[in-house]
């Protein structure tokens, strides 16, 4: 059985950081394409950053060159590193993670965790 658990959310205010982690059991995060979604109330869920099987990465355009997407394989763990936090990053972060090694955008995320709160404010 896969579990996928967040930690490290919390609150800043803006300009702030905060590191974002996911422990997965069940499953090996080193095979596997793994991201990291968003959803902020009314909002749609965004993919924000994922992680391919190769180390490959895509970013949103609304984070690139802020947040960063990282693996421990050694620990079976995913990180999002978040710089230069703004108000507008506030939201559920959620790890998610797929049974394909390469991110594709229309990757299916067969494993989600539970999220963790990130607010930041101004």
């Amino acid at each position: 059985q896969v579990q996928l658990v967040e930690s490290g959310g919390g609150s800043v205010q803006a300009g702030g950081s905060l590191r974002l982690s996911c422990a997965a059991s069940g499953y090996t995060t080193s095979d596997y394409c793994m991201a990291w979604f968003r959803q902020a109330p009314g909002k749609e869920r965004e993919r924000v950053a994922c992680m391919d099987r190769y180390g490959g990465t895509r970013y949103a355009d609304s984070v690139k060159g802020r947040f960063t997407i990282s693996k421990v394989n050694a620990d079976n763990t995913l990180h999002l590193q978040m710089s230069s936090l703004k108000p507008e990053d506030t939201a559920m972060y959620y790890c998610a993670a797929t049974g394909d090694w390469s991110c594709r955008a229309n990757t299916e995320y067969r494993y989600w965790g539970q999220g963790t709160q990130v607010t930041v404010s101004s």
